[in-house]
């Protein structure tokens, strides 16, 4: 028997964002603002985009799967995408958790840049490889 979670309502998705925003407020600081900056940059890729607050108050951003969370440290902000490995990265933004099998992360430290376009293209091609990962589900008999 498979269980399948209902996808969320409007309503629910914006009591995820409003989540969101109060979880960046608290932090206050250099890393708000970057998780901020970097949930606009998300947005801008997919407004329709699912976010909500998970795991002691950590941003998770979703579209037919998990793309990324966004977790803050005392001196860097973590953005860490569920399917990283599988991710063309060529102007090399993951330079955290290289090791292993599924995740990439992208660790961000108090004022360093980082290449938007770039960040952006990795969020189209998580979005789209979830959309293809979600097709073939659909497709698979059983």
């Amino acid at each position: 028997m498979v269980i399948r979670k209902a996808a969320p309502t409007e309503a629910a998705c914006g009591l995820g964002s409003q989540q969101v925003e109060q979880c960046l407020a608290a932090l206050g600081d250099w890393r708000g603002a970057v998780l901020q900056r970097m949930r606009a940059l998300i947005k801008e890729v997919e407004p329709g985009g699912v976010e909500e607050c998970k795991w002691r108050d950590t941003p998770v951003w979703s579209q037919d799967g998990m793309l990324c969370t966004g977790e803050s440290y005392r001196d860097k902000v973590k953005l860490t995408f569920q399917r990283g490995a599988a991710l063309a990265d060529p102007q090399q933004l993951f330079n955290a958790s290289l090791d292993g099998n599924m995740r990439r992360a992208i660790d961000i430290f108090e004022g360093q840049q980082i290449d938007e376009q770039a960040f952006k293209a990795l969020v189209r091609e998580a979005i789209a490889l979830n959309r293809s990962l979600k097709q073939a589900r659909a497709l698979k008999p059983g």
